[in-house]
């Protein structure tokens, strides 16, 4: 495993060297704006398996998604929820996974079989210069074994992985705290499927 300090000078050939290693199938460590992420290519099943059996995560349980915008959702979801749309404009960018109803072709261990999909618009700058150059979605699983804590620091990341990931990609510190709120958002109604950095308003629940 090999890995990189992200500063303004190195920027360019750190982002290039990732977005190739997630091209060619490789597991990418970098930090969010909560706690580091492990980035893979969620339409890659071999790469996506890699992730799972990095993490020893159930296969069961499903894997969010980053975007650089709300242009990418078409390539993840059956449809927009109308009653999306205004969380998308308050909350997004930011810390707030929103579960879609999932495009049927995408992997079942996206989904967990669950046909819903969690994306994440992500406000750090970072993670958007790298979606830039990556040109689509990618993982953001918290980088930790399953069922041990998420890693905010790119030792930490490198404590937890050793050589079983490619590429770290050292941002500094994140956050940490708390992780991303949960909310699904389909045809039936909203619902807050787990509580995070994000503090739902109610009236955002409310029927329409």
């Amino acid at each position: 495993m090999k890995g990189a300090k992200y500063t303004e000078a190195t920027a360019a050939n750190i982002l290039d060297r990732a977005a190739a290693i997630l091209h060619g199938g490789g597991i990418v460590a970098f930090p969010t704006e909560t706690y580091y992420g492990l980035g893979a290519d969620p339409f890659n099943e071999e790469a996506l398996a890699r992730l799972f059996a990095v993490k020893k995560r159930p296969v069961n349980m499903p894997i969010l998604v980053l975007i650089d915008g709300p242009g990418m959702l078409e390539l993840l979801v059956e449809d927009i929820p109308e009653r999306c749309r205004p969380l998308m404009d308050r909350y997004w960018p930011g810390p707030l996974t929103l579960l879609f109803p999932a495009k049927k072709e995408l992997s079942g261990l996206l989904t967990g079989g669950t046909g819903t999909i969690g994306i994440r618009f992500s406000p750090n700058a970072l993670v958007g210069r790298l979606l830039q150059i990556w040109k689509k979605p990618i993982t953001a699983t918290s980088a930790n074994i399953s069922g041990e804590s998420p890693a905010a620091t790119a030792s930490a990341v490198a404590d937890s992985f050793a050589n079983s990931i490619d590429y770290i990609i050292d941002g500094g510190s994140t956050p940490g705290g708390q992780c991303s709120t949960i909310l699904g958002c389909n045809r039936d109604g909203l619902q807050v499927v787990r509580e995070g950095r994000i503090a739902i308003d109610p009236q955002d629940l409310s029927e329409k």
